[in-house]
């Protein structure tokens, strides 16, 4: 069998990143149910009328079919979901009757999209989602609610670089554009969402050419996009622009409460902005949308993006509301974990390797290490009874900090990082540093050229 090559768009990591990602999906884990969100794990296949309900999104869909599949097969038209959005509609409304109402949940899961793969973007990859949802009404205060969540969460995860929480509300947007009398809402906002690809004075004849505008109501979508603030100073800069209607205020009102509300939550390397160029190309979100850029990888695009959505589900008598954002964990990762600026500390979780004298005494070592385990000092046994300073090497290839040796007097440990060796019990010794009992993310801010 010749050598397999990567499939391109489909990252793997090695034992030591993939520490990087268990420590940030646990982390992620513990702070969501800090705040009471619930897990869920839905299936990996959706039916594709599900699946393209969404908008135009059929050439990212991959169809799932058998070999020996049949015309007439029962589980034609179906394909693995392309994000956590569209499973976890079908999943409200299926267990409508079982859950409560307001429902929290986060899904950290897998994802698959046919997209040409480059930077920051896979065809497999993980997302992790919150989302809170109601049944006909949702208070506006679960929009505050789920960007302090985030923002917490990413907060934690100090070996990332800073990051920047860009928000705006599409009913600011919306309200005055059509204050401002623009022929297509919709259209104006699509190509407003362009800004962040395209020049400001493509956008602008595009405003004029394809939305109707004209060249002084482009100019003021324009200025618009331009307005940002980490405080509530933006309200008077739209009112100045002179545009007004009933929706506009109601955006504004509802940005500036969340901007107020999230302010304490700003640090060195956690910012929250008010951001009017942020429009979110997707037609359902209806308030609040997110999009967030992470410090020095701005090309990567928004790796957290979300909002709020007054129809995520419905049955045609009931409708389920709700707010949530999402986290590229593999774009934020994935990128990062390749250029060597995260990496796990060691290849192995064993924080002791336990050296065997002869192959005689292996019981006895086998009999030490499970002592280890006994109270949770992860540990494995030497391969062989190689010379001591073999087995040393083994275990600093492996990034094993410790090695137990059996001596006359009994048993010794050396931190074989400083030379320390000092006796120890294997029944009750601990190390001293708790970081040591798991591998650590280390951070290194030089890239691997």
């Amino acid at each position: 069998m010749n050598k397999p090559t990567p499939l391109s768009g489909f990252p793997e990591f090695l034992p030591s990143q993939r520490t990087v990602e268990r420590e940030v999906i646990a982390t992620l884990s513990r702070t969501f149910e800090l705040h009471g969100f619930g897990n869920i794990e839905t299936r990996a296949v959706e039916p594709m009328d599900q699946l393209l309900r969404k908008g135009d999104t059929s050439k990212e869909v991959y169809v799932l079919r058998r070999l020996q599949e049949e015309d007439n097969a029962r589980d034609k038209g179906m394909g693995l979901h392309f994000d956590l959005t569209v499973p976890f509609a079908r999943y409200v409304l299926e267990n409508a009757g079982k859950l409560e109402f307001p429902f929290r949940r986060y899904q950290i899961q897998k994802v698959w999209r046919g997209e040409r793969p480059q930077e920051g973007r896979f065809r497999e990859f993980a997302q992790a989602d919150i989302d809170i949802v109601g049944r006909d009404t949702l208070p506006f205060h679960h929009d505050v609610e789920v960007a302090r969540v985030m923002l917490e969460a990413l907060g934690k995860l100090t070996f990332l670089p800073g990051f920047t929480l860009q928000v705006n509300n599409r009913k600011l947007i919306q309200g005055f554009y059509a204050g401002l009398g623009a022929p297509d809402v919709e259209e104006t906002m699509r190509l407003i969402d362009k800004l962040d690809k395209m020049p400001a004075e493509e956008v602008g004849k595009l405003l004029v050419s394809e939305a109707g505008l004209s060249d002084e109501q482009a100019a003021k979508c324009l200025e618009l996009a331009t307005i940002t603030a980490t405080d509530d100073s933006f309200v008077e800069k739209v009112r100045a622009l002179g545009v007004e209607s009933e929706l506009l205020e109601e955006g504004l009102t509802e940005l500036a409460t969340l901007i107020t509300a999230t302010a304490p939550l700003n640090t060195d390397s956690v910012r929250v902005v008010a951001d009017l160029s942020i429009a979110r190309g997707l037609d359902y979100y209806t308030g609040t949308v997110f999009e967030t850029r992470l410090d020095g990888y701005e090309s990567l695009g928004s790796i957290c993006s979300g909002g709020r959505y007054d129809a995520l589900a419905s049955d045609g008598k009931t409708t389920y509301p709700g707010v949530g954002i999402s986290l590229g964990v593999s774009r934020v990762l994935v990128p990062l974990v390749q250029k060597g600026v995260l990496d796990g500390d060691r290849k192995v979780p064993s924080t002791v390797l336990v050296a065997v004298s002869d192959e005689e005494s292996r019981a006895e070592a086998d009999s030490a290490a499970q002592q280890l385990r006994a109270h949770n000092v992860a540990c494995e046994v030497s391969p062989n009874a190689a010379k001591f300073g073999k087995q040393i090497r083994f275990a600093e290839r492996r990034g094993i900090p410790y090695v137990l040796f059996a001596t006359e007097g009994g048993y010794e440990i050396k931190d074989i990082r400083t030379g320390d060796q000092v006796p120890a019990d294997p029944a009750t010794w601990t190390p001293q540093n708790e970081s040591d009992l798991k591998p650590q993310v280390v951070a290194n801010n030089e890239e691997k050229k």
